[in-house]
């Protein structure tokens, strides 16, 4: 029978999910069709969003080996966040490209991600935008004629920001030059603060001569421009921020120093979200079970490991989803089938042939094929997801459902090169010692 939620969806969403899916990507949207085994999280995640929606502040940790669905699993959170009115921004943790221990980048990489329900990255200027459009009607409401207009909405833009302003006085006045630089016509200098406002680096001095700024952003600034942020969101008609640190298990593979930084950086992090200090914000990291229990990991900074200690010692399925650290306990074959399934529905929707897609990818198929692909990857099931749905849509679907006289039984036989898989699906595949597997499911 065909999921209900598959044939609510709309082709677009339907199409942008299955075109990720052909591609091995995790969707950006429509996770909510591809969830399976996620319903036990929903009522406690969802509860903890609209506190976070009435002002406030979450952390939450995502464990989960390779192939566990992290990913999977924060964009489906995210997309439950933006449904409620949260801004969502991900951002990939690396050595060289984001430096945890460097939270000046982490935030320009947050603005460079910030997306919203209308506006895709960068939403960073539409957001600041409807924030001075509020800004210009409450001070209509409160009864401002358009003479004192500019005045009153410098006022309240001071009152709005005076908390932020304790801690990091150039966000407002970089605002304050943004404004102007817009009310003079001049396009360019706007451009400018507002990417110097977005935490990026080399900005003309003259524009932040102009804007009455200097330098760039740093380390110590970089928490108090979150915090501007998040009240330039709130103020603008959203509900909080959903950010995601995606990956932070890296940190487990850079120099000492640098990691211990980072470690350092993040128990910073963790510390001011539980202080209130930002209102707004849920903040999810998402690593690996040897970054949480690995003496490279947390476990090198006590304080650290204290905050995200929880206890995983009973069965999975009790698993307290209120806890600051959550278990993806990774799909096993009976999920994979299932998930195949599922996606196989939703392709059949869309598909100028659906009951030739449902009768030549009939259930035994497509387990039959997941089957496949987890001995293709020396039995590792947990890995296997990201190439057994890449498989499934563009080695299957897609010609089942384009060639009349292809039969998945007579004409395909599953080859899985190393050149398609990550490291760490290469070197899983490395156990049954080929460098390209040919399996017969015929």
């Amino acid at each position: 029978m065909t999921d209900p939620r598959a044939s609510a969806v709309s082709a677009a969403r339907r199409r942008t999910a299955i075109d990720a899916l052909r591609r091995g990507a995790v969707p950006e949207t429509g996770l909510d069709l591809l969830a399976t085994g996620l319903d036990r999280f929903e009522s406690a995640l969802d509860a903890e969003l609209d506190a976070v929606a009435s002002g406030a502040s979450v952390f939450k940790a995502v464990r989960g080996e390779y192939g566990s669905g992290k990913t999977f699993f924060t964009r489906w959170l995210g997309e439950r966040a933006k449904q409620r009115g949260f801004a969502v921004a991900e951002i990939q943790i690396s050595e060289t490209e984001t430096p945890l221990h460097r939270l000046e980048t982490v935030y320009r990489r947050l603005t460079e991600r910030l997306t919203t329900a209308s506006f895709p990255p960068s939403a960073l200027r539409p957001v600041v935008d409807a924030w001075f459009y509020a800004l210009e009607e409450d001070a209509l409401a409160d009864g401002a004629g358009e003479d004192e207009l500019a005045g009153a909405v410098e006022k309240l833009l001071t009152a709005r920001l005076a908390e932020v302003s304790r801690h990091a006085p150039s966000f407002a006045t970089a605002l304050r030059g943004y404004r102007a630089a817009l009310a003079q016509g001049d396009e360019a200098t706007a451009s400018a603060v507002l990417a110097w406002l977005g935490g990026q680096p080399h900005v003309a001095a003259a524009a932040r001569r102009s804007a009455g700024v200097r330098g760039d952003l740093d380390h110590f600034g970089a928490l108090g421009f979150l915090q501007g942020l998040l009240t330039v969101l709130r103020d603008s008609g959203h509900r909080g921020l959903f950010l995601v640190l995606d990956e932070v298990e890296t940190l487990q593979r850079v120099r000492s120093d640098a990691r211990d930084k980072a470690l350092n950086a993040l128990r910073q992090l963790i510390d001011e979200v539980h202080s209130g200090r930002f209102p707004g914000l849920y903040l999810i990291i998402t690593g690996t079970p040897a970054f949480y229990d690995g003496q490279q990991g947390a476990q090198r900074l006590a304080p650290l490991a204290q905050r995200l200690a929880t206890d995983f010692t009973t069965d999975p399925r009790f698993d307290n989803p209120r806890a600051v650290q959550l278990r993806l306990p990774g799909f096993t074959q009976d999920s994979l089938v299932a998930l195949g399934i599922t996606i196989r529905d939703l392709y059949a929707i869309g598909a100028s042939a659906p009951d030739r897609v449902r009768a030549l990818a009939d259930d035994a198929y497509v387990a039959d094929l997941a089957g496949a692909v987890g001995g293709a990857l020396g039995g590792k099931v947990g890995v296997a997801p990201r190439v057994y749905l890449k498989k499934l849509v563009g080695d299957v679907l897609d010609r089942i459902d384009q060639f009349a006289d292809f039969d998945p039984r007579q004409h395909y036989r599953l080859t899985v090169s190393s050149g398609e898989l990550t490291e760490v699906e290469r070197n899983l595949a490395a156990a049954v010692a080929a460098d390209e597997i040919d399996l017969d499911i015929s």
